[in-house]
């Protein structure tokens, strides 16, 4: 890496590339490198709309790669996200890297991290994802966009017929396989280490980890996993058969009188994003498409196929309000005993064992715990018990339980992907029994300082540094030990109490005490498939 130029504390630097010289910013206070819009494949737009990621063509000259690309298409269907790139666009693939690389500095550890946004929204530019802070601790640090919603997921006969493996959809997850292979490839001209590659994400960033890491053709890029709330499992993101995803698509396009791939190809970016938006669809299914995803998870891993690196995974306290699950009844025991005999009509007697509840109180915290399974922590436990049965790696799991502090602004109230947004004539939520959704990703990256939303105390602050450690110590070396931290003991295949770190003020180990009710979803889930 040569200096170019400067200005006050910062100075212009460049670094080859594959496909050609790139010139981003060294700041001399913080001692970090950053390189933001770097392309890394062709981008996707006319002829190459719903394609995998296509190789991209070198450049002549020096490319500037000082401020975010475009972010992807998306409706604003999460109002509490906070983007810092300044457009939207179907050429979107683009990541950014943070390095604490010196002259000659070589083989750091990396970290790639894949946002949430039920991949129908989100964008690598977001502040709670900036990478500067696990620089400092050593890291180099990606964040790559990846194809969402319509433009990323989508499947149709026509597409699986031009495809060289015959199938369709997961466009946003070939993608991220696209960055993986880049890193693979240019991480050493950052001084990263190609061969020492951690992945990590939340919500559907962690739903891709789990992709990531059962797909054969990610087998070899990547090297360690974090994943925060979500695995594709039932009842989360899970893929559905080509045939099913190929008639949804079909189904879809007649509906607007569109019959072949040629006028959906024909389509502007605009028309095709309000054909969308205006069907109220959340998306499509992720697919079973016989290439990146041969089979579903479970069947992955029980025949050990999947890549056996470690894994540090967790949720939430109470990743959603328990009035998903009453459907705006009140919590009393009444309530919550009919709305299980509902769901569970044949089984309503052993969900209330492992749900149990003796008062209206209890009733609030129970209803608040299966929701919060059914939505995202069950999936994530399973993958929690796949990879534990089915390797040799170790498997480290946390509950995230600290409570956010007081909002700076009254007008703002919190959102469901862990950002605020402007409150509304709604009756006020619920006040949070637990630690919600999303809440946990701007402790983990360290990125509290650039979230100016609460009123951030000592006590998050010590939450943060507890939490980012032990992330950057599993990025390093695969365990997330370390000085004053509290002793973090991997599970065990077997143990029907294995440890988890609780995170909040007081971080420590216990032993899990209600895997009794994962254990009971599993068995109805497997009935019900």
């Amino acid at each position: 890496m040569s200096i170019a130029q400067s200005s006050n504390f910062v100075l212009a630097v460049r670094t080859t590339v594959q496909h050609g010289v790139l010139e981003g910013n060294y700041d001399t206070k913080s001692g970090i490198q950053t390189y933001f819009g770097i392309p890394f494949a062709t981008p996707p737009v006319n002829d190459l709309r719903w394609k995998d990621p296509q190789p991209l063509a070198s450049w002549m000259g020096i490319r500037e790669a000082k401020h975010f690309g475009p972010r992807p298409v998306q409706p604003p269907v999460f109002g509490d996200m906070n983007f810092r790139s300044p457009s939207m666009d179907e050429d979107c693939l683009y990541l950014n890297v943070w390095t604490p690389a010196k002259r000659g500095t070589k083989n750091l550890p990396v970290l790639v991290y894949f946002y949430g946004g039920g991949n129908v929204a989100g964008d690598a530019s977001e502040p709670r994802y900036d990478g500067e802070s696990m620089a400092k601790k050593g890291i180099v640090a990606v964040t790559c966009n990846y194809r969402l919603n319509i433009f990323g997921n989508f499947a149709h006969p026509e597409l699986s017929a031009e495809s060289p493996h015959k199938s369709s959809g997961n466009y946003g997850y070939y993608d991220q396989l696209a960055a993986l292979q880049w890193v693979k490839s240019n991480i050493a001209a950052f001084g990263g280490d190609p061969n020492h590659v951690t992945i990590a994400g939340e919500s559907a960033g962690s739903v891709a980890v789990s992709y990531q890491m059962s797909s054969p053709l990610a087998k070899g890029l990547v090297h360690g996993a974090i994943g925060e709330s979500g695995a594709g499992i039932p009842p989360t993101m899970a893929p559905v058969s080509l045939d099913e995803a190929e008639k949804t698509g079909k189904d879809f396009a007649e509906k607007q009188g569109i019959k072949t791939l040629k006028e959906l190809r024909a389509l502007s970016t605009k028309e095709l994003y309000e054909i969308y938006n205006d069907s109220k669809r959340f998306g499509f299914p992720v697919v079973l498409d016989g290439h990146f995803l041969p089979k579903h998870l479970s069947e992955i891993y029980a025949a050990k196929e999947h890549s056996q690196i470690p894994l540090l995974l967790g949720w939430n306290s109470a990743e959603i309000p328990g009035g998903a699950f009453m459907q705006g009844k009140p919590y009393t025991q009444e309530n919550f005993t009919n709305r299980m005999k509902q769901e569970y009509p044949n089984n309503y007697k052993e969900m209330l064992d492992v749900y149990a509840a003796k008062n209206d109180k209890e009733v609030e915290l129970a209803a608040t715990a299966l929701a919060s399974d059914r939505f995202i922590s069950f999936a994530t436990w399973k993958w929690f018990d796949l990879h534990r049965k089915n390797s040799n790696q170790p498997v480290y799991r946390y509950l995230y339980s600290k409570l956010r502090p007081a909002l700076n602004d009254e007008s703002l109230t919190p959102g469901l992907a862990g950002g605020t947004m402007k409150k509304t004539d709604a009756p006020p939520a619920p006040k949070a029994v637990g630690a919600p959704h999303a809440c946990e990703i701007e402790y983990c990256m360290g990125n509290l300082h650039l979230v100016k939303d609460y009123a951030w105390t000592a006590d998050d602050m010590l939450v943060s540094e507890t939490m980012s450690n032990y992330f950057a110590n599993f990025i390093k070396t695969g365990d997330p030990n370390g000085v004053k931290l509290p002793a973090w003991l991997p599970a065990t295949a077997n143990d029907p109490t294995p440890p988890v770190m609780i995170i909040d003020i007081q971080s420590r180990i216990e032993k899990a005490v209600n895997d009794k009710r994962y254990e009971l979803l599993d068995k109805l889930i497997l009935k019900n498939k």
